[in-house]
């Protein structure tokens, strides 16, 4: 495991964090990412091209910005858990989409910086395409100009979510947690969030159409 990530860890699955999605949560690690060792499939780059979505337009992504590792790849994965169900894995930071038969869709992701860290089970109960953001009372407090997205930031480009957010429930209770995209995509590979996965655009509208309502998701 990369130790830029050994502080991770702390169970809180117990807990309601209403400022996981902050913009805020950069703190980005001069490291590296990790190389990962495994028979995959190469990522694609025409995936990342530019593209409309709806009436508005997707950026496209530099590949020749990102370790290969991070991009999204068809790798090798042997697991007990059922096609469909989710695993993040802080120490990659990979997000992994289950598919059966020894083999996952592998998608790299920003985590939560120091402190902000989890591990649990939870389940998909919602999603959202350009999701609205609402800043917490607590984070419109510390950066006062907030204040004017106090009844939410209309989903788009420069929203913190991006293009779509998968909603992370422990039983019945909305965790604070999410699955998204990002309007800041170099922090992929980074523990730079308050507790929520980024993903780039393009990942995040893939994952999205491919992800079932009441999928299972681990933190591990």
């Amino acid at each position: 495991m990369n130790d830029r990530f050994g502080t991770l860890g702390l169970v809180m699955a117990g807990a309601l964090v209403l400022t996981a999605c902050s913009p805020d949560g950069l703190a980005i690690v001069e490291q590296p990412a990790p190389e990962v060792a495994m028979e995959k499939v190469p990522a694609d780059p025409s995936h990342y091209a530019a593209r409309s979505d709806g009436s508005r337009m997707i950026s496209a992504i530099n590949v020749a910005d990102y370790h290969p590792e991070l991009l999204k790849n068809e790798v090798a994965y042997e697991t007990i858990e059922a096609p469909g169900t989710v695993v993040i894995d802080t120490s990659g930071p990979f997000l992994y989409l289950v598919q059966g038969e020894g083999r996952a869709l592998r998608y790299g992701i920003a985590i939560g910086r120091e402190g902000f860290g989890w591990k649990g089970t939870g389940t998909i109960a919602r999603n959202a395409k350009w999701p609205t953001w609402t800043p917490p009372p607590e984070m419109i407090e510390r950066d006062p100009p907030l204040e004017k997205w106090k009844n939410g930031m209309p989903g788009g480009e420069s929203n913190p979510l991006g293009a779509r957010a998968l909603y992370i429930y422990f039983g019945d209770r909305d965790s604070g947690y999410r699955i998204h995209g990002t309007n800041q995509p170099r922090s992929i590979g980074y523990a730079a969030s308050s507790g929520c996965f980024r993903m780039i655009n393009q990942d995040v509208i893939d994952l999205y159409e491919r992800v079932d309502r009441g999928a299972k998701v681990i933190v591990i």
